[in-house]
């Protein structure tokens, strides 16, 4: 017996009924020989962990556009915070903290640069459409390995495809990370808007800091035990019905203080501006796009499709960048 068969009888024999064991895996969309050392959820953590996309949502924002300031969340940081939250979550419950991890760590990896504008701005002006959870899947599937895709587990596609509130994930893992996803953008976006001056304490109704706590730390303490004592040895991830209130208060708040502030707003703009121009001159001109994508095109994937494909890749300096090539004139080089 190797290494990843004892790991995979320690789940058998440890982990919750309700866990998604490692052996029972769907398995992958092409069959490849199993590693001896790590699990089938280990191996998708890693190649989610190495792969170009996960190194580009460092440049990518998660609310604060260009913020000025250090301490302020990214893409980047924003999944490891969802990550740390669904481990810890996932263990408390005895569930499968490699699949967890490798789901929280995969679900953002379709997002485009400049956040939820981005997201809008390519929904709007593609005939295909655009969501950033099934550009996630789309990131795993096809568009990294130059277009082989990462071949990850199903249920780690599933928890990806699935991370949204509307979505119903088939295994507990990820219904961990789609509420952890929730509760993390929640308490750290409250974290930088009172950085930023744009919130404060004051801001939020004293009924729900007496429920919740009086900090961001105390509110992510009590949101993660609430989640954590109502799920166990459930089959089903919740919290209980107070706490799930409070918490999408909050996420009023947010909305109505944070995420519609009009100084954002504005920012937002012109973000949404240059992307439908990188959309519409990409659009035209697909031979000026990175060679793994004009191959997409002629292995008849549709434009717009692939247009977006390399827009979402793109981090928020980047596509200033293509922007700044495409549309600013440049002085005449005398030899």
């Amino acid at each position: 017996m190797n290494i990843r068969e004892r790991l995979e009888e320690m789940e058998l024999a440890n982990l919750s009924p309700y866990a998604s064991c490692s052996r029972n895996s769907k398995g992958r969309e092409r069959e490849e020989e199993e590693c001896d050392i790590r699990t089938a959820y280990q191996r998708d953590r890693d190649r989610i962990l190495h792969c170009k996309s996960f190194r580009r949502l460092k440049d990518k924002t998660q609310v604060f556009l260009s913020p000025q300031g250090d301490h302020y969340r990214n893409r980047l940081t924003h999944t490891l915070e969802v990550s740390q939250t669904a481990r810890t979550a996932a263990k408390a419950l005895r569930l499968n903290a490699d699949l967890v991890e490798a789901i929280a760590l995969g679900h953002d990896l379709g997002h485009t640069p400049f956040g939820h504008a981005g997201e809008r701005a390519l929904d709007q002006i593609s005939g295909c459409g655009f969501a950033h959870h099934r550009q996630s899947v789309r990131v795993v599937e096809v568009l990294e390995k130059n277009g082989r895709g990462l071949n990850l587990s199903w249920e780690v596609r599933d928890g990806i495809r699935n991370h949204k509130t509307s979505g119903s994930p088939a295994t507990l893992e990820g219904q961990v990370v789609r509420l952890c996803d929730k509760i993390a953008y929640i308490h750290h976006d409250m974290d930088d808007a009172q950085r930023a001056g744009i919130l404060t304490e004051d801001d939020i109704p004293i009924t729900i800091r007496m429920l919740l706590g009086f900090t961001t730390k105390e509110r992510l303490n009590t949101l993660i035990h609430d989640m954590i004592e109502n799920s166990n040895g459930q089959n089903s991830i919740s919290m209980s019905a107070d706490i799930a209130e409070a918490l999408m208060e909050l996420r009023r708040i947010m909305f109505e203080t944070v995420y519609c502030n009009p100084r954002a707003k504005r920012e937002e703009d012109k973000a949404i501006s240059m992307l439908e121009n990188l959309f519409r001159y990409y659009r035209k001109h697909p031979e000026a796009m990175s060679e793994e994508y004009q191959s997409l095109i002629r292995q008849g994937q549709d434009a717009e499709r692939v247009v977006c494909d390399y827009l979402s890749g793109m981090t928020d300096q980047y596509s200033m960048l293509k922007f700044r090539e495409i549309n600013i004139p440049k002085s005449w080089e005398v030899y």
